[in-house]
């Protein structure tokens, strides 16, 4: 499902790119197509209306780079904390005490009576 949105994504923000087709690369030359990239940032080549190349400037390039270490980051930032959180739980499963604290949680009384159970101490 993802998978299909993602693909979906790209599939609107490729049809909202500057477009060339393949023919006019060949008729306008290296430098048509640069002054075209220069003016849009980016530009699609197409061959018979499919995409089939993007070519996009040094500047647009470089931001690329850049978002994709920015989300990079992110996600390292996200795993770190989810790596903290899993060692602590970890930990307080290792502790000497926790084989009574589990024996202790098994034998409450399941029934919640309306009321919510947490780990926290009442």
């Amino acid at each position: 499902m993802a998978q299909a949105l993602r693909l979906n994504e790209w599939n609107q923000r490729v049809a909202q790119l500057p477009r060339t087709p393949a023919s006019d690369v060949k008729k306008l030359g290296w430098r048509g197509v640069m002054r075209a990239v220069g003016r849009e940032g980016t530009v699609l080549v197409t061959n018979h209306d499919q995409p089939e190349a993007v070519i996009l400037s040094t500047d647009e390039y470089q931001r690329l780079l850049q978002a994709a270490q920015g989300a990079q980051t992110q996600q390292e930032a996200a795993l770190d904390t989810l790596r903290r959180s899993f060692d602590e739980r970890l930990a307080g499963l290792a502790a000497d005490t926790a084989g009574e604290q589990l024996r202790q949680v098994f034998g409450q009384s399941t029934a919640l009576q309306g009321q919510v159970k947490t780990d926290a101490p009442q």
